[in-house]
């Protein structure tokens, strides 16, 4: 391979964790993701104001006015992000429901079903879309009954195994476990120096690897929110990996072989027990883990906020 990212290619998906659609052509990744983070960061460069006067433009014949006109406008905006980033890369896009909707299934199932009708509306089919909500019990629930409509879900602030065993037993399509940031909170919580194979949140996404391939759970694995190029490599093998623009800059201009770090079939022969997935035992095994417990009310604040500052900027713009 002519560098360390195509050898990376070889044997997991890499898909692009940006809204940057220069990061895109210059990369070149199968799929691609954003968040409201990075879209309130793109909207923050001149270059990606046209998007925004765009989903503006859609939304002029429309009667609603006030709050809804400002919810519309945000759907257009992110499904116009959605469409820009299908332009170039050649797999799915993901895109985030609001964050503050996460404890409420049927609010969280009517903005996916209306954020895949403004795709449709466009002319993206609903297979190159993959609709983002929090791993709360309530959005596992809300996939569950997307899944079934044939709305794929992509699993996001994902710390822990009980809650990759709940998405998996939902039919999720895909889950993205956030290695980084459980990284985040041991180093913050305790004194150990990790190494990238013992790194707290490489070792989350091999448990939760081993897991799905032993009790033959099809929902991919996307490995997530990455601190460093150690960590990547030694995740080499998961399903995908959504790396951001810097990190794969630094692949891209490394050339150091890429063995395989999770096997499928060595997984299968793993000596663990499966979990008992209900709501109690879901709730109690959660509030027994603070990482994650910590990790996923912080995760859903900070992309609550930064939705409404996207907010605010469109509201800015509509005067």
């Amino acid at each position: 391979m002519s560098n360390t990212l195509e050898a990376l290619k070889q044997i997991t998906t890499v898909v692009a964790d940006t809204g940057d659609f220069a990061t895109l052509e210059a990369y070149a990744p199968q799929d691609a993701t954003t968040n409201p983070s990075l879209i309130l960061k793109a909207l923050q460069q001149e270059a990606y104001l046209p998007v925004l006067d765009a989903a503006i433009e859609s939304t002029k014949g429309s009667d609603k006015s006030g709050e809804a006109r400002i919810d519309l406008v945000v759907d257009h905006l992110l499904v116009g992000f959605g469409q820009k980033i299908l332009e170039l890369v050649p797999g799915r896009v993901s895109t985030e429901v609001d964050a503050c909707l996460s404890f409420d299934i049927d609010s969280t199932v009517a903005k996916a079903r209306e954020l895949i009708a403004l795709y449709e509306a466009k002319g993206t089919p609903r297979e190159r879309i993959l609709i983002k909500l929090a791993s709360t019990w309530e959005g596992i629930r809300a996939a569950e009954i997307l899944q079934k409509e044939g709305i794929r879900c992509n699993m996001t602030l994902l710390f822990s195994l009980v809650q990759a065993a709940a998405c998996a037993e939902a039919g999720a399509q895909l889950i993205s476990p956030f290695v980084g940031r459980i990284l985040d909170w041991y180093k913050a919580n305790t004194d150990i120096a990790y190494t990238a194979a013992t790194d707290p949140g490489v070792v989350s996404v091999g448990e939760i690897y081993t897991y799905y391939k032993k009790f033959g759970h099809t929902t991919e694995i996307m490995g997530a929110s990455f601190r460093n190029i150690g960590e990547i490599l030694e995740l080499a093998g998961c399903d995908l990996l959504t790396i951001s623009p810097n990190l794969l800059e630094e692949l891209q201009g490394m050339d150091v072989e890429v063995p395989r770090k999770l096997d499928p079939e060595a997984a299968k022969h793993a000596d663990i027990e499966k979990i008992d997935i209900s709501e109690t035992s879901f709730r109690w095994l959660l509030n027994e883990d603070a990482m994650a417990t910590e990790k996923l009310a912080q995760g859903i604040r900070v992309f609550g906020q930064d939705m409404l500052k996207v907010r605010d900027i469109v509201k800015a713009k509509l005067g």
